[in-house]
């Protein structure tokens, strides 16, 4: 199957009138890019609505969507004007329309990760999508997709797409749209045409404002937004408000224990809070750990506002009890940070940020601490840990288990953090060797 090289319409295109058609030249939209996950965790990105003469398909994505089978594509776009309520709308429903797929007549789909993106067009243009692709290419499948969308009455709507190729083996989409007293029709078709993979990640100018909030304001506006339907998010927000915006670390050291579930931080942390007389805190504090497992189940603009929003109390706590003893945090933003990169930016390792990009910087306005220690061990060691002790994990953290991408991502993106940076300590020793090498660490570092 080849990409299309010109427009020409498939034999089963629905004919829109000369009065549609007019209106859709006025508002033409502009190209819309996707970044399409193939097997292995690589990106195959390309363009629909332009034409490319010469270019050479990826064969891998013409694998997924053109013949044998058929291919769809859904988009949740995001309101105009692009605030946080419309994000925060636009995610949930990018997540319902997940879980739906996966059950009833289309859990017989293959479904893969989809993003749609205006080339340049910056944190706004972002849309997150779905690609899936029924191998039987059964009319049931779009009738399900068509019925499917019914039951979505707020605007915006999900867009779906269908890929086709046409007799000259050349690879389209086209849109349904909803048309006054007509029902789902299709407009003309689409070239579909490969470019060139974009130097950064198209996801990542987003992530200041869906993830990795560069300040406390942007955390707080999400769960804001998110009182209406989430009661909880307005006990949060009071805790948080009852903290002063500026915080300062008191005269006695301060240090951040990171690391993946079952690398022994929780015994290093109360070890070395032990050894140095220290306070121990935990992030997310106690005062919300509460209602964990309730935003461990949003969308990741709602988690990770919760989870940033839960360091900014901590950073509160922190400042009074480093005025009288050393305090030791159990994980802080840097945990917050790397799963939020590492869930959103699809693909692999390479496709993350690139090491000293401002994403990985800690944010302004947040108390540091005096030193960040990332515990790490083996892969096998890890899950041989986490079998012996049956342990409560979090969705991503079971993802670490299962998945080795995301994993080698997640601890990525650990090593690339600045401002502080994280000292990697080599868990897989004895509990004492593990942590006379971190109390070695804290007094060489903090003076």
């Amino acid at each position: 199957m080849a990409f299309a090289r010109r427009p020409r319409a498939p034999l089963l295109l629905v004919r829109l009138s000369g009065q549609r058609r007019g209106a859709c030249a006025r508002t033409m939209a502009p190209p819309r890019c996707f970044a399409l996950e193939l097997p292995g965790c690589t990106l195959a990105h390309f363009v629909v609505g332009t034409d490319a003469p010469g270019a050479r398909p990826d064969p891998r994505a013409a694998e997924l969507l053109g013949p044998p089978g058929r291919s769809y594509s859904l988009c949740v776009p995001v309101a105009p004007g692009g605030d946080c309520a419309a994000r925060v709308r636009a995610a949930r429903l990018h997540q319902r329309l997940l879980l739906q797929l996966r059950r009833g007549p289309l859990q017989r789909c293959q479904l893969r990760r989809l993003l749609c993106y205006c080339p340049g067009g910056g944190a706004d243009s972002v849309q997150h999508g779905i690609l899936l692709h029924d191998p039987g290419a059964s009319p049931d499948t779009r009738s399900a997709l068509l019925e499917l969308l019914d039951s979505y009455l707020e605007a915006p709507r999900p867009r779906l797409g269908e890929f086709v190729g046409d007799p000259r083996h050349q690879l389209w989409q086209r849109l349904w749209e909803l048309q006054d007293g007509q029902g789902w029709q299709q407009v003309d078709p689409e070239p579909v045409v490969p470019v060139p993979e974009p130097e950064l990640h198209p996801v990542v100018p987003d992530l200041p404002s869906s993830g990795v909030f560069p300040h406390r304001e942007a955390a707080r506006a999400v769960l804001e937004a998110c009182t209406p339907f989430i009661p909880e998010a307005r006990a949060v927000l009071e805790l948080v408000d009852q903290c002063p915006e500026q915080v300062q670390k008191g005269k006695f050291p301060v240090v951040a224990i990171e690391g993946l579930d079952a690398t022994g931080k929780t015994t290093v942390t109360e070890s070395v809070a032990e050894s140095l007389k220290a306070v121990l805190l935990k992030s997310p504090p106690t005062c919300v750990s509460q209602w964990r497992n309730l935003f461990d189940d949003e969308p990741t603009i709602i988690r990770r506002a919760f989870y940033s929003l839960g360091n900014y109390i901590v950073a509160s706590e922190i400042a009074k009890e480093s005025t009288k003893s050393p305090v030791i945090v159990d994980r802080y933003w840097h945990s917050t940070a790397t799963y939020a990169i590492a869930t959103e930016v699809s693909g692999g390792p390479q496709h993350l940020p690139p090491a000293h990009h401002p994403i990985y910087q800690w944010p302004r306005d947040l108390l540091r601490p005096d030193l960040v220690v990332l515990l790490t061990v083996s892969p096998e060691e890890r899950v041989q840990r986490i079998q012996a002790r049956g342990m409560d994990r979090t969705r991503e953290e079971v993802e670490l288990e299962v998945n080795s991408i995301f994993r080698q991502k997640v601890e990525l993106c650990y090593q690339r953090m600045e401002s502080p940076a994280c000292h990697v300590v080599d868990a897989s020793p004895s509990r004492e060797t593990v942590l006379q090498m971190v109390l070695s660490l804290i007094q060489n570092t903090c003076h």
